[in-house]
């Protein structure tokens, strides 16, 4: 160390042990090596912190101070902050006491003694400790798929918090983000729940979560067409995934369909079904489902066919089994097998 400072902390010493000379004499303490490295004391924000001094009958003089401010000198109270106290147990202990610890505590808390021969301290380093706290988090958001997106989670804490995301899907897999979480192209499998995690493990880890929406045009799953006699309930079901819900729309030919008699459509979510009452000849043939939503338009044919003439579910011509076997045993005579 330069010799100017040295001079400049011998002057400060020098003074801080004249004003510890005007304090009354009370508790004594223990002595302490002043070249003992630093005790660190860690608490967590809100509760009560102990900083602990002993003492015995070797010493006259003795007071707590915060940086260059006395909080105690022996009994009597320097500081104004009423969470600060002593605890004391007889003529054994001059401990210092606060309440409701906060970030502003943090920092070196000095016992500073006196004895006949010499002055000594010792000091203590209080760190705070602050449980995480998600304080910013994106809205609910609805997208359209492909898009670009980006999730906010800013959090706060000490020590600083570690930030996860999860898709809560089934497998629940932790994602690549911290703060910010980007999906490029979004698909339709990536909606839904995400949970953002903050967590420095002082205190059970804060959690908020995001719920995004993913809009896509519909897509026809499923068609059921029907064979069904004359007379008979006709029933034709088409099923569709969009987001939003799906509209449906039938057509026979290039006539849309409504509710009138003999025709009732119902429509159940992503479910639509077409039935016709007492079936005529007039009615078999080509019916086709219309699903649309405003990102997009798609149908499907079905059919609503007699028994016999072999239509399968999806509306292509398929030749019934008795006329396959007809063809078969035709087939084996020519080759004579």
């Amino acid at each position: 160390m330069p010799s100017g400072r040295k001079s400049c902390w011998r002057d400060l010493q020098a003074s801080f042990f004249r004003l510890l000379c005007l304090i009354p004499t009370g508790f004594p303490v223990r002595s302490v090596d002043m070249q003992r490295a630093t005790d660190n004391i860690t608490i967590r924000q809100g509760d009560t912190a102990i900083i602990r001094c002993y003492v015995d009958d070797k010493v006259s003089k003795v007071a707590w101070l915060n940086r260059s401010n006395i909080i105690f000198a022996g009994q009597d109270k320097w500081s104004l902050d009423p969470r600060v106290d002593l605890v004391t147990k007889g003529q054994l202990e001059y401990s210092l006491r606060i309440q409701k610890v906060d970030v502003y505590d943090e920092g070196s808390y000095t016992c500073s003694i006196q004895t006949k021969q010499q002055s000594k301290t010792s000091q203590v380093h209080l760190i705070v400790q602050v449980p995480a706290n998600i304080y910013k988090v994106s809205e609910d958001i609805i997208v359209n798929e492909g898009s670009n997106v980006t999730l906010t989670c800013l959090a706060s804490g000490r020590p600083d918090p570690i930030i996860t995301w999860r898709l809560l899907n089934p497998s629940a897999e932790p994602l690549d983000g911290e703060e910010y979480l980007d999906i490029i192209g979004i698909m339709r499998n990536q909606a839904g729940r995400y949970e953002c995690k903050a967590s420095n493990d002082v205190a059970t880890p804060d959690v908020k979560y995001v719920n995004v929406v993913v809009n896509y045009p519909p897509t026809i799953k499923r068609t059921q067409s029907s064979e069904t006699p004359v007379g008979r309930l006709g029933t034709l079901q088409c099923d569709a995934t969009a987001v939003p819900t799906p509209e449906f729309e039938w057509y026979r030919d290039d006539k849309r369909l409504s509710n009138t008699q003999g025709i009732n459509i119902q429509i159940h979510g992503m479910t639509t079904v077409l039935m016709i009452a007492n079936v005529t000849e007039e009615d078999y043939g080509n019916y086709t489902c219309v699903a649309s939503n405003r990102l997009g338009v798609q149908n499907a044919s079905l059919f609503l066919y007699r028994p016999g003439t072999g239509r399968d579910i999806n509306g292509a011509v398929s030749v019934s089994q008795s006329l396959w076997l007809l063809l078969a045993s035709f087939f084996c005579l020519l080759i004579k097998c």
